[in-house]
């Protein structure tokens, strides 16, 4: 299925927006699917050239097919899954709003989970992950899961806050890797893994930390704060390393490096999440609200590692 987002798709607010190159892809987003009651974390399956994400009220991981267009359920019920990235074997990891832990899909079809707890209280509603080359797992753990049963299950939070936590690749302990967020949501390593990012939803911002050898985390600046009104959700780099960001009804986002709003571009409902993929890395798809949206454009994501 495709169709149209309207002729103005990007918005050229710095100069490096167009000298980027971020401009000279396709002129409209495409529409892959418009059946979600809010959708949310893509994630490009390289070896199946496959798009799996998330239909959280509905409880279901859906599948979308490159080659054919095909849409079909990959895993119902899904304990309103919401984020899911690959660690490095390959293996789909999935943040489960509904079921308040975090989860690794076996190549069998099994599930393991890697975390359900943090100091022996349950954990809120992971919302996002990112996995380090060495297998380190940071999760971000907001409340929105439990706030009401529309994306999850109506509950009080046994730990009284919002943070973001660490599962060491060897152990499996859950470390608190950062805390003082008001609802943290996206996460991303920079592409030497170096910095983590963590986008803060209700605070409107995004922070950067730097990451120790061990995992641990220091900082914490500002790298970006939103207007009035606008919030952000996930967060991705591409190979160029500008920032783009799920911005809500403010479309998504792109940085410069140097924390600079450098463009924007126009999606015709609210965006949740944003994932690079394709064959060559360079189809940005976006899940906004009831829809999949794709974009084939001239910057390419950071490289999968």
């Amino acid at each position: 299925m495709s169709g149209s987002a309207g002729d103005e798709l990007y918005e050229i607010l710095d100069d490096r927006f167009r000298t980027g190159r971020c401009t000279n892809g396709d002129s409209r987003l495409e529409v892959l699917y418009d059946d979600c009651r809010w959708a949310e974390g893509p994630l490009y399956l390289p070896a199946w050239r496959q798009l799996v994400w998330s239909d959280i009220p509905n409880d279901r991981l859906l599948r979308w097919d490159e080659a054919t267009g095909a849409v079909s359920v990959f895993r119902t019920p899904a304990g309103h899954v919401n984020g899911n990235t690959l660690d490095r074997q390959g293996r789909l990891v999935s943040c489960e709003q509904g079921n308040r832990r975090v989860t690794r899909t076996e190549p069998d079809g099994s599930l393991t989970v890697l975390a359900d707890r943090y100091d022996g209280k349950r954990l809120n509603s992971p919302n996002d992950s990112v996995v380090r080359s060495d297998g380190t797992v940071w999760f971000s753990d907001p409340d929105f899961g439990i706030v009401t049963d529309y994306e999850g299950h109506r509950a009080p939070s046994e730990i009284g806050a919002c943070n973001v936590y660490r599962i060491d690749p060897v152990s499996g302990r859950v470390h608190l890797a950062a805390d003082g967020f008001e609802g943290p949501n996206g996460v991303i390593l920079s592409p030497d893994e170096r910095q983590l990012y963590v986008s803060d939803s209700r605070a409107a911002r995004i922070r950067v930390f730097d990451v120790g050898d061990d995992g641990t985390l220091s900082g914490g600046k500002v790298f970006a704060s939103a207007a009035d009104g606008v919030h952000y959700d996930n967060i991705r780099f591409d190979d160029e390393g500008r920032l783009w960001a799920a911005a809500l009804a403010d479309g998504v986002h792109c940085y410069d490096p140097d924390g600079t709003l450098i463009g924007r571009l126009r999606v015709p409902e609210p965006v949740s999440n944003i994932a690079f993929g394709g064959p060559k890395n360079n189809r940005l798809f976006i899940t906004a609200t009831t829809s999949l949206y794709s974009l084939v454009m001239s910057v390419t994501g950071a490289p999968r590692v």
